[in-house]
């Protein structure tokens, strides 16, 4: 016979979990609104929950959390925190991050564990950054992503989908501004880096192993395959399309709309699909429309 336990764990919350009589092992892990449990049930049938812990990363020891001063948000005691820095309330800082001075973090921000975050950066809210280097004055938009694993798999012998191991950081560089609800991957084989003074809209998605170089502009919804390189100075319209593995020269400039499927080595303004030089784009479009307005008459 199953039997449900709740054991209340706040004003706002309970713990529920289940076991049968004839279950050997009478030892669980339970987990609660992000908080995780161990809960025992001796053999007269009296259950006791105590708080998860681990040192391997799979729990989180929550009396190693505490408040922070300014703000209210909650730190972990090995975290490296500016004086400075604010954290709102509602804030999670894992530990082993690195908290410069003047650093801003919103409420409902998650910074995962080993984080760097340098000077003056302000992050809003509902931000998740793990596994990155974020340089100083830089400003995140509610709702980034960055640092999470790449879209990297294989098919196996056997047909079965696979995951590639994603296993590098991100580096972010200094006055750099990253738009509301932009995605941007960990690197596989190299880091996924964004130059100094590159600025990205929002609903961007910057893919694995990417390089950006510095003063670069991404409008919105653009859209950029693993493991491409992008030089300085260029600039995306919205909605353009990179595909994996190639590279775009410095100084260049792409339509909206167009689609990259092959290298750009050259500067100059590109536009269409495939991205050709403007020029060349402009005249495929005079003969379509020629073109059409001869089968109509």
């Amino acid at each position: 016979m199953a039997v449900i336990v709740r054991k209340p764990i706040s004003s706002m919350s309970s713990l529920i979990f289940k076991y049968s009589h004839a279950q050997k092992s009478r030892s669980f892990s339970l987990s609660g609104f992000g908080a995780r449990y161990n809960a025992s049930v001796s053999s007269t049938g009296k259950v006791q929950v105590s708080p998860f812990n681990s040192e391997d990363g799979a729990g989180i020891d929550n009396q190693a959390f505490l408040k922070w001063h300014n703000g209210g948000g909650i730190f972990h005691k090995s975290a490296s925190v500016d004086p400075t820095a604010f954290i709102e309330i509602g804030a999670i800082v894992h530990s082993k991050c690195v908290l410069s001075a003047d650093v801003h973090i919103g409420s409902g921000t998650v910074i995962g564990p080993a984080v760097t975050i340098g000077e003056s950066t302000k992050i809003a809210y509902n931000a998740a950054l793990s596994n990155c280097s974020i340089g100083d004055s830089c400003v995140i938009h509610s709702g980034v992503c960055i640092g999470q694993d790449g879209f990297g798999f294989f098919v196996d012998d056997h047909g079965n989908v696979v995951k590639k191991p994603q296993m590098l950081n991100t580096m972010i560089g200094r006055h750099v501004e990253i738009g509301a609800n932009t995605c941007i991957d960990r690197g596989s084989w190299r880091d996924t880096e964004i130059g100094d003074h590159t600025k990205i809209d929002n609903l961007v998605q910057i893919g694995h192993n990417v390089i950006i170089g510095k003063s670069c502009m991404l409008c919105g919804q653009v859209g950029i395959a693993g493991s491409v390189t992008i030089g300085d100075y260029v600039t995306l319209g919205g909605r353009v399309a990179v595909r994996d593995h190639v590279s775009i020269a410095s100084k260049v400039r792409l339509a909206a709309n167009s689609c990259v499927t092959k290298d750009i080595r050259e500067p100059g303004d590109y536009a269409g699909f495939p991205a050709v030089p403007i020029h060349k784009w402009r005249r495929q479009v005079a003969i379509q429309c020629r073109i059409s307005s001869k089968g109509r008459t």
